[in-house]
């Protein structure tokens, strides 16, 4: 197996005089399926394109984005796994210092808006070249959106990056329709029916397959002019578009900027269970590129997992799923996993373990829509909240197979399960929650409660306390049973709209009651396309129209993190400070270093974590949370 071309020698090497396509990228190249310009070049080379890819290139000149010459057909641009803003600062947007998916760990790598710099470069190195952009961070800019690192509304990210398409989603079928067509000889710009992709007209067309729909006729939601001046169109904006994330019955969206209009096509369809096989067979080499000299933290988190499945239909206000990958579950065969099990047993260095079998929440594997009909005309952003679909199917059957199987081949001492799971789904499947408990959990299990607040779970679209609490038993008690000593990794986030100071500490107390210390606290980040993201920006909930309260103060916010962090010494002054503000300076001993959970599980001592019964647990290098999942 050999690498896709990166540099002029390895494009001569291949016999090639140019290339039909090249990728730029903001993360460093590693030929691996859970990174997407990787999957998506080796995809397109599957169907007879010449490839290459430009990662990392120095955005200070264009010099470095004509390395690999003119392209034939186009350039594509993904800013990486992560949106370049979320990379580079904290939810205090305070620099960070690092980037795991650089070599070396090293910040600086990729520029702020990489997705607009790199354009921009194309274009000054060949102006004549189209450019289509894609990722995650084009994908969820596709509107007018809040950007929370300038405090502002911004125009759909095609205007301001110049390019000539956008598509948006999990792209494989547009891309590939891109490029045959325009092999077959169309024009970029006469390309206006391609689902999964946005682009901009001085007018709006009167024809094409898409625009002439008459089930489905072009939605216009708020203009860029009516949503930047007014916080209530914002809403309404949002929840239109929300509302046509089905890719069976989604209608054309308009969104009009000044004399120009955004045009967005429904999204692209699902992939069958085979085309899903199909790529997932591509001959990757699962390593990154041979020229790097310093380890990719990155790589390293995912080098032994197996990506199961994608989509996620959750539809949780904070997480950009639904927007991105879509709330359809696309679920590759057993035979296709295992495969990839025995292919990672082959490798020189692997040790027996695999780190993760799943996808964004591990046991939706093998699930869908039990009512065909019924599924191509669903608008609910959630098949679980409030509560599950009636049509829901939540058959553990597959999932369970699957465990199963990959346990036991050739070469595989233990497969852990390191994706989150819903646990208000498990309470449908009791066999894979046997299953993980008793075979898939290295040690800690993590799961996402959130919130454990009524009305701001309601609003994060969460199941609740009760529905915690019954899973935390069931756990203890299968755990005891078993004689494991094993624990649980709650995600927490603080600040999160709905949220005041008083639910924190509440949240605090019922943590205690419960056994559970948190070591870090996730505080809410505003990430583009995000629900959390509508409401933190307009404090209005756009599916009721309610106000929302909104905890924008560093210091309201910071006061709200310490509150779960009351055992920790180096926050006792600000969870004094958080106790004072709300006239319960009784529960300053309760809540503080020498106060002890209410409830001592049967626990040992970890070696390394977020929140956990246990202690400590170290981090892992990725961020992937607040609606972005990285490299799954």
């Amino acid at each position: 197996m050999t690498f896709i071309p990166t540099t002029r020698a390895e494009v001569v090497q291949r016999g090639w005089s140019e290339l039909d396509v090249v990728f730029v990228s903001g993360d460093a190249y590693i030929d691996h399926p859970a990174f997407g310009v990787p999957l998506l070049a080796r995809w397109l080379e599957a169907h007879g394109f010449r490839v290459g890819i430009l990662a990392q290139p120095d955005w200070r000149s264009k010099e470095a984005f004509m390395s690999l010459g003119r392209p034939r057909l186009f350039f594509a641009v993904s800013a990486g796994a992560m949106d370049s803003m979320v990379a580079h600062y904290t939810p205090a947007r305070k620099l960070r210092h690092d980037d795991a998916y650089t070599p070396g760990n090293r910040h600086g790598a990729r520029p702020n808006r990489a997705t607009i710099i790199y354009t921009s470069r194309l274009k000054e190195a060949y102006r004549d070249v189209p450019v289509v952009i894609g990722g995650i961070e084009a994908s969820l800019r596709r509107f007018v959106h809040y950007d929370y690192w300038e405090n502002k509304v911004r125009r759909s990210l095609l205007f301001d990056a110049k390019a000539d398409l956008l598509i948006y989603g999990m792209a494989e079928r547009p891309l590939l329709e891109l490029a045959q067509r325009m092999q077959d000889g169309e024009r970029m710009a006469d390309i206006r029916d391609l689902r999964g992709t946005c682009r901009i007209m001085g007018n709006l067309p009167h024809s094409g397959p898409l625009l002439e729909d008459e089930k489905n006729p072009p939605l216009e939601i708020p203009s860029f002019e009516e949503v930047s001046s007014d916080k209530s169109k914002f809403a309404e904006a949002f929840r239109l578009a929300a509302r046509e994330q089905n890719p069976f019955c989604a209608r054309p969206l308009i969104q009009y900027h000044g004399q120009r209009v955004l045009v967005c096509n429904p999204p692209a369809l699902p992939l069958s269970e085979r085309e899903m096989d199909a790529i997932y067979a591509l001959p990757f080499v699962k390593s990154p590129h041979p020229g790097y000299r310093e380890p990719i933290p990155a790589w390293e988190q995912i080098k032994t997992s197996v990506t199961s499945h994608r989509g996620c239909f959750g539809g949780c206000a904070f997480c950009s799923i639904a927007m991105h990958q879509g709330k359809l579950i696309q679920s590759r065969s057993q035979g296709s996993v295992l495969a990839e099990v025995d292919a990672l047993a082959a490798k020189p260095w692997f040790r027996g373990s695999i780190s993760d079998i799943g996808g964004p929440t591990a046991n939706m594997y093998g699930l869908a829509c039990g009512n065909e009909q019924a599924g191509r005309s669903c608008r609910r952003p959630s098949c679980l909240f409030p509560q599950p679909c009636a049509h829901l199917t939540t058959s553990d059957r597959r999932a369970v197979s699957l465990l199963r199987a990959a346990r036991a081949r050739r070469g595989i001492r233990h497969v852990a399960v390191s994706s989150g799971v819903r646990y208000d789904l498990m309470e449908r499947q009791s066999e894979y929650f046997g299953e993980l408990i008793g075979q898939h959990v290295s040690g800690l299990l993590k799961v996402a409660p959130e919130h454990l607040v009524e009305h701001v779970t309601q609003l994060m679209r969460k199941p609740g306390k009760k529905s915690f609490e019954r899973f935390l038993k069931r756990f203890r008690e299968e755990n005891s049973r078993l004689g494991r000593r094993q624990a649980i990794v709650p995600y927490l986030i603080s600040g999160h709209p709905g949220c005041r100071l008083e639910d924190m500490l509440e949240l605090a107390l019922t943590l205690r009651e419960l056994g559970l210390r948190v070591e870090q606290v996730q505080d809410f980040t505003p990430t583009p396309g995000t629900l959390a993201t509508c409401m933190y920006h307009t404090g209005i909930d756009p599916d009721s129209g309610q106000a929302v309260y909104v905890a924008r103060s560093d210091r309201e916010k910071g006061l709200q993190k310490s509150l779960l962090l009351w055992h920790v010494s180096d926050e006792r002054r600000r969870v004094q400070e958080a106790l004072r503000e709300l006239g319960r300076e009784d529960l300053g001993e309760v809540l503080s270093p020498g106060g002890r959970p209410q409830h001592s599980p049967h626990a040992r001592t970890p070696a390394a974590g977020k929140v956990t019964e246990r202690g400590p647990r170290k981090a892992p290098p990725v961020r992937g949370r607040n609606g972005h999942k990285k490299t799954r």
